[in-house]
């Protein structure tokens, strides 16, 4: 039986060729040196900080060089797959801004090179497999998984190479014959592709993050092809679609390393041109006294849905990312702080080989930033959008006062140096929620230095008959309080109170320190003058009542 007549055995329906699938898929017109990248995570859970890291590369090689970005879905492992996962996927891009140029999501496909879903492409990967049979570079594998069980266990007790090659390739030899008796017969079977490598010889490959790299040729005879659904493995189907989709570059983590040599060779088998490999460095978080290895199981920051949920401003998460991409990139954003980070060069030589910390601290740092500089009006927007999902309660609450809850936030945002109280949205309610009559019901008080119930009162009651003028400036108001500290016998200013502390009951800011808990409960708030005029005389004189009988 010749590897024809096998090949149509295994495959009677498939009747394509390679050539007929590249006409399907032509060369993409584009201008010299336009990158076609791809991001292709597979959907067996939730999308990772560092699949985020892959896609921005990608989008960066893409968006830099008038190229093309597109969403291929790897779902090839069934077995593994998570209901909802593509759903995910798909909102992380569009959460960041990373919408590709082509892609297939619930039924609507954008390019001219889909499905973009592995396992709608069966039948081509069918006909690659086919033709690989028939030019003796890929055979049917009869061993069951006990077989491969017990042959692991030898090569580890024998301490030899770890696969399926030479003597322990058992169904390598089989002739045609052999094999198409036991598939008439009935038997479940692999395909695997035929290795002529030796790990004698050296194979050469360049990645543009970690230069050139001498690896051992491959000599394992990898499964391309599964038995049960018959789909492939990923080192097969990624040969398949990166040659019919023409993609010129393909960015994944550094666990993908020692797996070049087999991609090498299956591109060679076809005699097809690889793309360029960029082998991204993992992402690392300090734990203690040691860094180590970004853990989904671990710590919740690996996952992007805590970034959803906690509201970062998308531009934060890009941000943050850039700056460990590549090592000149907060330079460059120094230089140019109103640019969009699409205007920075991306060079994967500047990738960071030996591992990249991701910092939370760094990401609130920029995010604060970022929030800090958003208008009132943009803000708003931002946390009606965010609570809407996340705080249905607050966002009815917002939503109701939405002049008042602009203003609220709109505090010390209008001055040279702006407040920066939120690394996220989460933060907002945290920090203004005692601005909300509805929320201000059983407040606890940060009292400081003045404790006693009569004194407070005497203060509080001293300012409102006394003192208290709707209307008045900030320095009018502020002249006000610093006069009735004199009269209550507390110094007008520090300066007379660390001359002489003695000769007070304290100073002018114990007495502001005052006003502010019994207005708000906190003893640390943005500028007092700006809640006092937005809380209202009616409010103030409530939460005076409330004070009183809490205390």
């Amino acid at each position: 039986m010749t590897n024809k007549e096998l090949a149509n055995l295994i495959f009677p329906n498939i009747d394509k060729t390679i050539e007929d699938y590249e006409a399907i898929y032509p060369e993409r017109e584009k201008k010299e040196g336009a990158r076609i990248t791809r991001f292709a995570p597979s959907p067996t859970g939730f999308v990772h900080i560092g699949n985020v890291l892959q896609a921005l590369t990608d989008y960066l090689l893409a968006k830099n060089s008038g190229g093309v970005f597109y969403l291929r879905n790897e779902d090839t492992d069934t077995k593994r797959e998570v209901e909802s996962a593509v759903l995910k996927i798909m909102e992380v891009l569009e959460y960041l801004g990373l919408t590709p140029d082509e892609y297939q999501y619930q039924g609507k496909v954008v390019g001219n090179y889909g499905p973009y879903v592995q396992s709608e492409r069966k039948e081509i990967y069918h006909a690659f497999i086919k033709y690989l049979i028939e030019i003796d570079r890929a055979y049917p594998c009869f061993c069951s998984s006990e077989t491969l069980d017990e042959m692991r266990k030898r090569q580890e007790a024998k301490k030899s190479q770890p696969g399926y090659y030479g003597a322990w390739a058992k169904c390598r030899d089989l002739t045609n014959e052999e094999r198409a008796e036991r598939i008439k017969n009935g038997e479940p079977f692999v395909i695997r592709f035929k290795s002529m490598g030796n790990p004698n010889r050296k194979v050469l490959f360049h990645d543009p993050v970690t230069g050139v790299i001498e690896f051992p040729e491959n000599n394992n005879d990898m499964v391309i092809m599964k038995s049960g659904d018959l789909l492939p493995t990923y080192h097969f189907a990624h040969v398949v679609d990166d040659h019919l989709m023409h993609t010129t570059h393909v960015v994944r983590g550094q666990e993908w390393l020692p797996s070049v040599p087999l991609h090498i060779e299956l591109f060679n088998a076809f005699g097809f041109k690889q793309p360029e490999y960029i082998h991204n460095s993992l992402l690392l978080k300090q734990d203690g006294d040691i860094r180590r290895k970004i853990s989904k199981r671990k710590d919740p920051e690996a996952l992007m849905a805590y970034y959803m949920e906690k509201g970062y401003p998308k531009k934060a998460v890009i941000e943050s990312l850039m700056t460990i991409l590549n090592s000149n990139y907060e330079e460059w954003r120094n230089e140019h702080p109103d640019a969009s980070y699409l205007e920075f060069e991306f060079d994967p030589s500047k990738v960071g080989t030996t591992g990249a910390l991701y910092d939370l601290d760094k990401l609130d740092n920029i995010s604060k930033n970022i929030i800090s500089k958003m208008d009132k009006n943009t803000i708003y927007d931002h946390v009606v959008d965010y609570t809407k999902k996340m705080d249905p309660s607050f966002y009815e609450l917002i939503t109701k006062y939405e002049d008042y809850t602009i203003g609220i936030l709109n505090i010390e945002r209008e001055q040279e140096k702006p407040r920066k109280d939120f690394a996220c949205l989460e933060d907002v309610k945290k920090n203004i929620w005692y601005m909300y009559d509805e929320l201000f019901i059983e407040p606890t008080y940060e009292w400081m230095k003045i404790t006693e119930k009569e004194e407070i009162i005497r203060i509080v009651d001293t300012y409102m008959e006394k003192y208290f003028t709707e209307g008045d400036d900030k320095e009018t108001w502020f002249s006000k309080v610093k006069e009735m500290a004199g009269q209550l016998g507390y110094a007008m200013n520090m300066k007379e109170y660390k001359q002489n502390p003695e000769a007070y009951l304290g100073n002018v800011a114990d007495i502001s320190t005052v006003l502010r808990v019994t207005f708000t409960s906190k003893n640390q708030t943005p500028d007092l003058y700006e809640i006092l005029n937005l809380l209202g005389k009616e409010r103030m004189l409530k939460r005076i009542k409330q004070m009183k009988e809490m205390i």
